[in-house]
């Protein structure tokens, strides 16, 4: 693969949500993603499968306020990507770093990296 196919991929994955809740495109989310994904992050440990991850992208869509793309990286089948996100809940700015694997065209590992410290400390109580 080559780092035009892998970008595609990331950039095409990002598009799918990185407008919120309202544009949310499933469709093109599950075009980029290998369905037997392996998800890895801090919140939600390591989950498999395309069907496990796409809930919880849902739910992050729907407080996000704006998608600030700061860096992307690609080599190859690899790549990395840090970004900013406002979010209303739980509300704040936070900074997130991706590392992906794709093959034929699709994400098939996905690592998402970022301090749950404080995201924890501001979810609304349950």
């Amino acid at each position: 693969m080559n780092d035009d196919d892998t970008r595609r991929a990331v950039r095409a994955y990002y598009e799918s949500w990185k407008d919120g809740a309202s544009a949310f495109d499933e469709a093109r989310l599950r075009s980029t993603m290998a369905p037997d994904l392996t998800f890895e992050g801090p919140i939600a440990g390591v989950t498999r499968g395309v069907e496990a991850f796409i809930p919880g992208l849902v739910q992050f869509a729907r407080g996000l306020e704006r998608f600030r793309p700061l860096q992307l990286l690609v080599a190859g089948e690899e790549a990395a990507s840090l970004y900013e996100c406002d979010l209303s809940a739980p509300a704040g700015t936070y900074r997130f770093a991706e590392f992906f694997r794709v093959r034929g065209g699709r994400i098939q590992l996905l690592r998402l990296v970022f301090d749950a410290t404080e995201f924890k400390k501001r979810l609304p109580p349950r």
